[in-house]
């Protein structure tokens, strides 16, 4: 049985930091949940678990091409959350090129642009892939999509839409594929309810959302097709940014659907 101190252990404990995971094209996936769409899609490599986590988890012992029993102090020590729950799967990166992602016409993407707060960002490519969307792109100096965080909050949807990672300059691309692309701003010139009635949201479609604390940058507001604010009705100051993404996206979704 592993303990912290055996080799394999140690290594895979290394891509807790983004460095090494770039470096392997590796990462840890944690949990049942993410376990289990990890290997629905294919990725994992081995999968490690206390004795009492397979046993639990039998069916999903069963799927892995590797397992491998673990100490609970061997699980604490890949596991990143407070009270683990068993099994950590070792998964091969699931990037795709930008240029295979659009090549599937998809109609509608979300761009997370230079975000850092990887719950945010799990959290968008969640509600993203709950939306219908192809393809979540990381652009410029955005969070690592594999951190362990950013694969938590994404529960699973990691796994279900094609993730990029991209330059800062992906808009060409997407407009050029035939994209509208639609920047966020708290004081953008349109909002979300009079372009979903003007059906201007039932064309192919790439939200732009930047960091909660910075916002966009002028030159991605000034890219964009439009800027657009999420309407407030309330006394709220405003929407977080995973909620105000999931208001962009889904009426998004309403529209094309």
């Amino acid at each position: 049985m592993f303990t912290p101190r055996t080799p394999r252990i140690v290594a895979a404990r290394r891509l807790q930091r983004r460095r090494d995971r770039d470096q392997a094209g590796r990462f840890l996936a944690e949990g049942p949940q993410a376990v289990r769409e990890a290997l629905a899609a294919g990725v994992v490599l081995e999968l490690f678990g206390t004795p009492a986590g397979l046993d639990r988890h039998a069916e999903l012992t069963a799927q892995a091409p590797e397992v491998s029993p673990v100490t609970e102090e061997a699980l604490e020590a890949l596991a990143e959350t407070v009270s683990p729950q068993g099994l950590v799967a070792l998964c091969e990166q699931v990037n795709v090129p930008i240029a295979e992602a659009l090549a599937k016409s998809p109609k509608l993407v979300a761009v997370v642009a230079e975000i850092r707060d990887p719950g945010n960002a799990g959290t968008i490519l969640r509600t993203a892939d709950a939306a219908g969307a192809g393809a979540v792109i990381f652009a410029g100096d955005a969070v690592d999509p594999y951190n362990g965080k950013c694969v938590r909050a994404s529960a699973g949807s990691l796994f279900h839409v094609d993730v990029v990672r991209a330059p800062l300059d992906v808009l060409d691309l997407l407009q050029d594929s035939g994209l509208q692309v639609l920047a966020t701003s708290g004081t953008g010139s349109d909002d979300v309810d009079s372009l979903l009635d003007g059906g201007l949201l039932s064309a192919p479609t790439a939200w732009l959302f930047g960091s909660e604390a910075h916002g966009l940058s002028d030159g991605l507001l000034q890219k964009a097709d439009r800027r657009v604010r999420v309407p407030i009705y309330g006394g709220a100051e405003s929407l977080n940014l995973a909620a105000a993404a999931a208001v962009c996206l889904y009426a998004s979704a309403r529209a094309q659907r």
